[in-house]
């Protein structure tokens, strides 16, 4: 099969579509022939190995894991022993961070991993773009305790994430708020946001709004910057652990006042986003686009041949949504 590999960390230049020998599915697993997957933030941030830290799981001198992908959709064509579930004909679409390997014709996944059928009025564009935003969004809002009515401020609304996430806060009742850039704001009204605030004109510290929770979908800013903006118990919760990894001391101190009485227990804190996987993750994300309540952006789309582009794209920091790897 064709796929993607990078044997060293470093740039997008590192990868490069070779011929590799065929997966075979084990016990439990199933063998997915990939239509579509994505080039997104996690694909970027395990190629390069940043941060430094992240060698220690994914290996010191070189990638462990030399295909990459994690997003993607396609159809079962081999069932391995034991597998029950899926059958050969499925339509499915799934997320396989830390295994990897969706940058390739072909993908073998334990049948229990977060893998689900894709819905049948839903694309397998649109179901391949739909995991990565989706559980990293679903994690910071419950992590964050969002509740309907709640106001709900989302840095970096035009992201995978930040754009999975005014979805989902929409459709749990909360009160959208987001900062993105100006051009972008007919898009993330459309998607639930009720007041766009422009991220190169504007200081959301200046302005009078003060909110239950900050969601960082882009990891711009700081719990410092933002605490102003917080009301008393408010949350801030970042899709990256922030300069120096302060998010997970700050979040573990946060942890200790909640169970404290009188004003710790009314502070503004930090919490952490550590994401749930598994296979009733993906069912739920199906079912959300099964009816309408989520549908991932998509920017663009490459072939695989172009996957270096795409890197080079996503890293721009520009992308609006996802970016699509066709096979």
């Amino acid at each position: 099969m064709r796929a993607a590999i990078n044997t060293e960390y470093g740039p997008p230049e590192v990868v490069r579509v070779r011929q590799v020998p065929d997966p075979e599915p084990a016990g439990g697993e199933v063998l997915v022939r990939v239509h579509t997957t994505t080039v997104n933030r996690t694909d970027c941030a395990y190629r390069a190995a940043h941060p430094w830290f992240m060698r220690a799981l994914t290996g010191l001198r070189a990638p462990r894991r030399t295909v990459l992908g994690t997003e993607y959709a396609g159809e079962v064509i081999g069932v391995g022993e034991g597998a029950v579930d899926l059958t050969v004909g499925d339509q499915v679409f799934g997320y396989n961070e830390g295994r990897f390997g969706a940058h390739a014709e072909l993908l073998a996944v334990p049948e229990d991993s977060m893998i689900a059928r894709i819905p049948s009025n839903v694309d397998v564009k649109m179901a391949a773009a739909s995991t990565e935003g989706a559980h990293y969004a679903r994690s910071s809002i419950r992590r964050a305790g969002v509740r309907a009515g709640n106001r709900v401020l989302v840095i970096g609304a035009t992201g995978g994430i930040g754009s999975a996430a005014v979805q989902l806060l929409a459709h749990l009742g909360a009160r959208v708020n987001v900062v993105c850039a100006a051009e972008h704001a007919e898009m993330v009204r459309g998607l639930g946001a009720e007041t766009v605030i422009d991220r190169f004109t504007e200081d959301i510290t200046a302005r009078p709004e003060r909110y239950d929770v900050v969601v960082d979908a882009v990891g711009k800013s700081t719990f410092a910057a933002c605490r102003p903006i917080l009301l008393p118990g408010g949350r801030y919760v970042s899709s990256e652990l922030g300069p120096g990894g302060q998010n997970l001391p700050l979040a573990a101190l946060g942890a200790v006042g909640t169970k404290m009485p009188g004003r710790l227990a009314a502070a503004r804190r930090v919490v952490f986003p550590y994401p749930e996987e598994g296979q009733h993750v993906a069912e739920e994300i199906a079912g959300l686009l099964a009816s309408g309540a989520f549908s991932p952006v998509i920017d663009r789309e490459y072939g695989l041949d172009e996957i270096v582009e795409a890197y080079r794209y996503v890293e721009t920091g520009e992308k609006v949504g996802s970016v699509l790897i066709r096979m």
